[in-house]
């Protein structure tokens, strides 16, 4: 089956269904865990300055996160097409045509979801093998640490590009891995509760009494939004199935079962980590550690050779975590070019030579390419995490209190057209068959106001200054990430000014 948009044809036949419950679950739970539980813990609890607080803020993040949960089922239920929250916000906002296409779009495909992992990737791998090169020309454009992120970043491209089902069970291989690697990281913290740090390290006692729980803490705005941005940030990937419903059989029922499955596996494991992490070292030793916080807990645990064992194994869950966010942005990449929303459009819709959009991975694999080749070596992987949570906010926030409207209003059922409009995305499972219809309902408006109210804070806070002694980059500016995110949505509209209202006036 063919469409045609705007004088340019596009081939629309249906997606292969090869996504099931298993693939599924793992699709999220690859994007979740990445490396979030092994390099964020140390930012986090030196924002917090508690033990506390850092662990409700995982708290809080975790029923933010169920709350995103049902949002997306809900709106995954009603339109299961490739895209995500392209679709969602197409159908808040269909005109004027093509405008929030054109804002999302900006968002998509400027921002390097995969970049910050593949960085994690590469400093653990090399803490691995070769750890004496994470210390040498750490500044250099050639890098050790950026040369390997950019090989992972290019074996992703290539094997999701070229060979879809092999990347599938290479990402659930990982997701089996990265089960074992958090078993043993707990494990380590349950020795150290007990006492039993073979390596003569003296026991950090934080879980002593009550007061040292919450001793040092700190309880600013900014502050609380930036633990959450870096626990959210940890969550980030919920939403991941959403972008390959048309590739996933019955998407509706395997998407409620995935989702809290992954979300309650997630949360349990992250709490034991935290915990196991505070029981092992102090509180000095984990906001020394960088983003090598697991490792320390191994190295304090069961003496310095193990260390180097965990590295490789985080290094193969923060490569997990990148192939999965391939996995969906080439997916939303293509599937923007399907409706002509890109620049080159046809040549990034494109599904040669593998029935897969290998185009639309290699436009991600530019966007983090430059980031990871273009920013101070010392923030980018923070600038990442900030930088794709500031829009990442807005967008949920925008969704969510749609959802809220259309319960509010009654509104009536959403029917999926028979043919495709402006507002209907053009990846479809297949446009003639018959498909479910959704009626919002007062039910939806808690989950998704609760998840409204918490991403509201995260674009708003970031604008206040910091509490004195609280430095959130090294070289940039607190205010660089908002500005940038604001900053790819005015890039949008303006793309939408160009493309609609003048270069086809």
């Amino acid at each position: 089956m063919s469409l045609t948009m705007d004088g340019k044809r596009f081939n629309n036949s249906p997606p292969v269904r090869q996504i099931g419950v298993v693939s599924a679950v793992f699709i999220i739970f690859n994007r979740i865990i990445g490396t979030g539980i092994f390099a964020t813990p140390s930012t986090i609890l030196y924002l917090s300055g508690s033990v506390g607080l850092s662990l409700l803020m995982w708290i809080v993040g975790a029923a933010i996160a169920a709350a995103g949960m049902q949002v997306y089922i809900i709106w995954g239920t009603a339109l299961p097409h490739n895209g995500g929250e392209k679709n969602y916000l197409e159908h808040l906002f269909p005109k004027p045509r093509r405008l929030i296409t054109s804002i999302y779009a900006a968002n998509a495909v400027l921002l390097a979801y995969a970049a910050g992992n593949s960085l994690v990737f590469a400093e653990y791998a090399l803490a691995s093998v070769m750890p004496s090169t994470l210390f040498e020309d750490s500044t250099s454009l050639f890098s050790p640490v950026r040369i390997v992120a950019f090989f992972c970043l290019t074996g992703a491209l290539l094997l999701h590009g070229l060979h879809v089902s092999a990347g599938l069970r290479l990402q659930n291989a990982l997701g089996f891995l990265k089960i074992g690697i958090l078993i043993i990281v707990v494990a380590a913290g349950f020795i150290a509760l007990g006492g039993n740090l073979e390596t003569g390290v003296p026991r950090p006692g934080n879980f002593d009494n009550w007061e040292k729980v919450w001793e040092g803490t700190r309880t600013s705005g900014s502050v609380l939004c930036s633990c959450l941005y870096n626990v959210i940030w940890s969550y980030v990937g919920f939403s991941n199935a959403n972008y390959a419903l048309s590739e996933m059989h019955n998407p509706a029922r395997t998407l409620r079962i995935a989702g809290p499955l992954a979300i309650v596996t997630v949360t349990v494991f992250y709490l034991l980590c935290n915990i196991a992490y505070f029981a092992a070292a102090s509180k000095e030793e984990i906001t020394g550690s960088g983003r090598l916080v697991a490792a320390l807990l191994f190295r304090n645990v069961w003496g310095e050779r193990t260390e180097r064992i965990l590295n490789a194994f985080v290094a193969l869950s923060a490569l997990g975590n990148v192939l999965s966010v391939s996995f969906s942005q080439g997916r939303v990449n293509q599937a923007l070019a399907k409706e002509n929303i890109l620049p080159f459009s046809k040549f990034w819709s494109s599904d040669w030579p593998a029935s897969a959009p290998l185009a639309g991975l290699g436009l991600h694999w530019v966007a983090c390419n430059i980031v990871i080749f273009a920013l101070p070596a010392g923030d980018a992987y923070n600038f990442v995490i900030n930088v794709i949570s500031y829009p990442l906010a807005v967008i949920n926030a925008t969704i969510s209190f749609g959802l809220v409207y259309l319960a509010l209003r009654g509104s009536p059922k959403i029917k999926r057209p028979e043919q495709p409009s402006s507002s209907t995305p053009l990846l479809s499972s297949s446009l003639n068959e018959p498909q479910p219809e959704f009626s919002p309902n007062a039910s939806l408006i808690y989950p998704a106001l609760l998840f409204g109210l918490a991403n509201v804070f995260l674009f708003v806070v970031p604008l206040t200054k910091p509490p004195p002694g609280v430095e959130f980059y090294e070289h940039l500016p607190y205010w660089t990430h908002a500005a940038g995110g604001w900053g790819i949505f005015v890039l949008g509209a303006l793309w939408w000014v160009y493309r609609d209202r003048y270069r086809h006036r």
